[in-house]
């Protein structure tokens, strides 16, 4: 129930006739006369069915290792301390790398870096299995599979958001997003535990190599699926941030007589490059806000997630469902989520970006008092299935509305720098989630949950008006052209 800036790791981040295939900015599209038939919404195309079938296939082998490393981990310790660090390790990548994978990606072919990544996944997850198949998986083998793991889905994920804008037009963005989205969830949410307890019974070792499968097949339909080059060089002439424009790739070779650059050279331009896309983001009148609140709802999710299974399960607890039923609730949430992903462009359409994103998340929100005051497990599947329909909606127009006002030789380093700080947050979400409950009780941590995230949407609501996401969009138009 997170408000990622981004799809979710899995993801979450992130971006944004038919379509070239070639980083170009697409055409656009004239305003028809009042009279005239609304013209039908233009393909997605070939390119962007490419890179969603990859999307569901790295998806499904991480769907099966949410489930199953957890299940391997407590036939392996049955210490405590040992199964969270997993968690840890997982997020771990996004605080150390996010931001200098985010220049990478700014600076490579966004397909080849999704291509690198998920061959590496493929390769990790296969020698994890061979060490499985002969009983040599041990804890801290498992932690460092999980911390590269995570590594990997940084660079994917960076990849897969920022190379969205180079395969459908403008306007289709949130239509693109809402299908990455509801992909996202089925194969996670629904496909992922089934396939890793059918794999878990012949032996772990099936499980690990039936991810890293999948992630050989994602790199696999990228690479057949999807043609051109997909690179944005950065110039070597640094605007200021307001004024950056997107340029096609430039050509990789060089100048045949050009020097190489030193070692500190290209360490003072891997920085220069940090610093643009930081204050890029810092100075951009509908992004900092947008952050900032990504960043505080995430914190206060976890927070209120961490305890709410304390609050839900067991016949002490205040709802009193029993470990059998509590699944169901996450499976109304990832069901809510799926048609809120194919609802987001309808709701954007009708209401604005900016309308659509305070409007769902506030309601989203309060939605989460509903398990203090309710115990029935059919009116809980409802409230919860709302609360995921709600934080599509709103995570697809966000995603989209940073699409379109990121240049796209910014993406990647915007990019890697809003998830580092919005998922940074959610440790420490849930380190203040347990202290509050443990000092006031669970009631205070949901209400504190509630209170922090309106605060944080009121900032939105107060500092981003639909007029300045209009004069953003267009500056972004105007740095393009």
């Amino acid at each position: 129930m997170s408000a990622h800036l981004a799809a979710s790791p899995g993801s979450s981040t992130p971006d944004p006739g038919p379509v070239p295939v070639s980083p170009s900015t697409p055409t656009p599209t004239p305003t028809p006369a009042p009279t005239a038939t609304p013209a039908p919404a233009r393909a997605l195309g070939r390119p962007f069915a490419a890179q969603l079938t990859s999307t569901g296939a790295a998806n499904l082998g991480d769907g099966v290792l949410a489930a199953l490393v957890p299940l391997i981990a407590i036939g392996l310790t049955t210490s405590p301390a040992q199964v969270s660090l997993l968690s840890a390790a997982t997020w771990l990548p996004w605080l150390l790398l996010g931001i200098a994978a985010g220049v990478l990606v700014d600076r490579a072919d966004r397909r080849r870096i999704q291509v690198f990544a998920l061959l590496a996944r493929a390769a990790l997850l296969g020698t994890a299995a061979l060490l499985a198949a002969q009983d040599l998986l041990t804890m801290p083998i498992l932690l460092i599979v999980a911390l590269l793991y995570g590594a990997t889905e940084v660079l994917a994920d960076l990849g897969a958001t920022s190379i969205l804008p180079d395969l459908v037009p403008a306007e289709r963005l949130p239509a693109a997003n809402g299908r990455v989205i509801a992909v996202q969830q089925v194969t996670n949410g629904f496909l992922g535990a089934p396939l890793a307890a059918a794999l878990l019974v012949v032996g772990a070792a099936w499980g690990l190599g039936a991810a890293g499968a999948l992630a050989a097949l994602a790199a696999l339909v990228l690479l057949v699926g999807l043609r051109g080059s997909f690179r944005h060089a950065s110039t070597p002439h640094r605007a200021p941030p307001g004024s950056v424009t997107a340029a096609p790739a430039a050509p990789t070779g060089g100048d045949a007589g050009s020097p190489t650059p030193s070692a500190t050279t290209r360490m003072a331009a891997a920085g220069a490059e940090v610093r643009e896309g930081l204050a890029f983001l810092w100075r951009h009148p509908v992004l900092r806000p947008l952050t900032i609140n990504a960043a505080v709802l995430n914190a206060a999710s976890t927070g209120y997630m961490a305890v709410f299974v304390l609050w839900a399960v067991g016949p002490a607890s205040h709802i009193g469902l029993s470990e059998a039923q509590f699944p169901f609730l996450m499976l109304g949430f990832a069901a809510g989520a799926v048609a809120g992903s194919f609802l987001a462009q309808r709701v954007q359409d009708a209401l604005g970006e900016i309308r659509t994103i305070v409007v769902t998340l506030t309601v989203n929100t309060l939605l989460l008092l509903t398990p203090i005051v309710l115990t029935g497990l059919p009116a809980l599947l409802v409230a919860f299935a709302a609360i995921g329909a709600l934080n599509a909606i709103g995570n697809v127009v966000s995603q989209s509305l940073r699409q379109r006002l990121v240049p796209r030789s910014l993406l990647g380093r915007v990019g890697g720098a809003g998830r580092t700080l919005a998922f940074g947050m959610m440790p420490l979400g849930a380190v203040l989630g347990g202290l509050i409950a443990e000092l006031w009780g669970l009631p205070a941590t949901f209400l504190a949950a509630v209170a922090i995230s309106l605060l944080a949407i009121a900032q939105v609501a107060w500092r981003v008006r639909p007029s300045t996401v209009r004069e953003a969009l267009t500056a972004a138009v105007a740095r393009a052209a």
